[in-house]
């Protein structure tokens, strides 16, 4: 009898025990972190995704569960350069190894490639699901070629003639200094 596994309540310890795999296609406004960080509300955008469970032996000796997650998914952000919506493909490609709690995970934090996770018999997977694209979201998404033209000036004429317009300090301060007699009158 094969063992059901439901993402939004994942037992940890039993689907990395049978190896098992979970996939599926979500609509992105699914997620609604990702959903507050895009142009566009991107309602026929899926995000697809696949989650594999296994044990490997730790340093111990013992079974330790590791979970492999692959996510992709293209979504609409804000274009840096032009300020218009840009299609943004994310990739998710990475191994979790599950430890007993936050002690440990921290403890082994820095000596380990692999990211770490709280092991849980009600793990909620697409909640890091949305996490990991969250932190692949560029800081500066931009198009190759920007659809509109892109200013690239820093004032406007209006701005620049009321730069004009303003007296310059130091001409005040050339007024406030003495004057030396002219030399030979």
């Amino acid at each position: 009898m094969k063992r059901e596994f439901a993402p939004e309540r994942l037992n940890v310890p039993a689907f990395t025990a049978a190896a098992a795999t979970l996939e599926g296609d979500d609509p992105v406004p699914g997620f609604a972190r990702l959903v507050a960080e895009l142009a566009t509300p991107a309602a026929d955008a899926m995000v697809r995704w696949e989650a594999t469970g296994e044990e490997r032996p730790g340093v111990d000796g013992k079974a330790t569960s590791w979970l492999h997650l692959d996510v992709e998914t293209t979504v609409p952000l804000v274009c840096q350069r032009c300020l218009s919506p840009v299609d943004t493909e994310l990739f998710v490609d990475r191994w979790f190894r599950f430890v007993a709690d936050e002690a440990t995970a921290e403890a082994e934090d820095d000596e380990s490639d692999e990211d770490l996770l709280v092991i849980s018999r009600d793990f909620d997977l697409r909640e890091l699901i949305e996490d990991e694209l969250l932190m692949e979201i560029p800081t500066t998404p931009v198009h190759d070629v920007c659809p509109t033209p892109v200013r690239l000036s820093s004032s406007d004429d209006d701005f620049q003639a009321a730069e004009e317009a303003k007296p310059n300090p130091f001409a005040v301060l050339g007024a406030l200094r003495p004057r030396k007699p002219e030399e030979g009158k």
